[in-house]
């Protein structure tokens, strides 16, 4: 009733119409989607220095610095080598299991660490969303980006495990250029929604590892993919056989690995169309996920 009320008795125009007037918008107002891409296209040179600053600053206070970002993947490695490939003894059951081991290792480790800290990129950002107005989706966006800047840097020692293994140089590695950019689109939007679900479930930050966990052991990162058959229902099986962190990963062993062109497990045109799937689905479906949950964040 009161935007209908005269605002302004001289011209007899409501508040609504005198908005409209002089372009005036409500506060934290949700833009209509495609605006609201185009505001974020706006600041993706914001989102690109923002990952780059926060990549520089991650581990300024540690004696070993930005090298942490090669050394965290390889000890991972290293001690799932230990239990798995020693203890375990599935080094057995795979071909170069050093190579295959670390490939699955840096791949998940990618999806992981964008994932989990997705899920607090509104709450960790509080002060910068109630200080300025920008488009809320840069967060979990640089988020992506500030892991996959460290994976590029650990892309390097992985192709240098992989020819020491005894792996040739082919064709195939170029491969990995579209399927990281397939990864990194699925993980933005994985992100995004985490990140709206976790402005409102708090607590989620702290179930994300156990989740996280379950997801690496699902995944065929520490072990021969062909177990899922041995041991699970067919229905099983193939529900994890097409399981997003698996694809990526079987893309990448199959870019790389000369030796896992026979075990993979599924073909690679078959592996190429998930791929694309679920970076679509994903990709778009958590953009409008977010995009509808704009007006939320920063809120107390």
């Amino acid at each position: 009733m009161a935007n209908t009320a005269v605002a302004d008795p001289e011209s007899g125009l409501t508040r609504a119409q005198l908005a409209q007037r002089y372009g005036l918008r409500v506060a934290g107002e949700r833009p209509p989607l495609a605006e609201y891409a185009r505001r974020l296209w706006a600041y993706r040179h914001f989102m690109t220095a923002y990952s780059r600053a926060k990549v520089a600053s991650s581990l300024s206070n540690t004696q070993l610095g930005q090298l942490w970002q090669v050394l965290t993947p390889l000890t991972n490695a290293a001690v799932y080598y230990l239990i798995f490939g020693v203890i375990l003894s599935q080094h057995r059951n795979v071909s170069n299991f050093i190579a295959y081991l670390c490939t699955g290792v840096f791949i998940f480790m990618f999806t992981q660490t964008a994932v989990s800290n997705g899920t607090s990129a509104i709450t960790s950002n509080l002060g910068l969303i109630r200080a300025l107005q920008f488009p809320r989706a840069a967060l979990p966006i640089t988020v992506t980006l500030v892991q996959l800047q460290q994976l590029l840097m650990s892309m390097i020692v992985l192709a240098a495990i992989v020819l020491f293994t005894g792996e040739p140089l082919t064709f195939r590695w170029l491969f990995i250029v579209p399927m990281l950019l397939l990864q990194t689109i699925f993980n933005i939007g994985l992100s995004m929604v985490m990140a709206r679900i976790g402005s409102k479930v708090t607590d989620l930050r702290q179930i994300m590892p156990f989740v996280m966990r379950t997801w690496l052991y699902a995944s065929g990162v520490l072990y021969p993919v062909s177990l899922f058959r041995q041991h699970l229902p067919g229905w099983a099986a193939n529900l994890l056989e097409c399981n997003p962190p698996l694809v990526f990963i079987e893309l990448a062993r199959h870019a790389l690995l000369d030796s896992h062109q026979q075990n993979l497990v599924s073909s690679p045109t078959k592996l190429w169309l998930l791929a694309v799937g679920w970076a679509v689905v994903v990709g778009i479906g958590g953009f409008i996920y977010f995009w509808r949950g704009e007006k939320e964040y920063g809120r107390g």
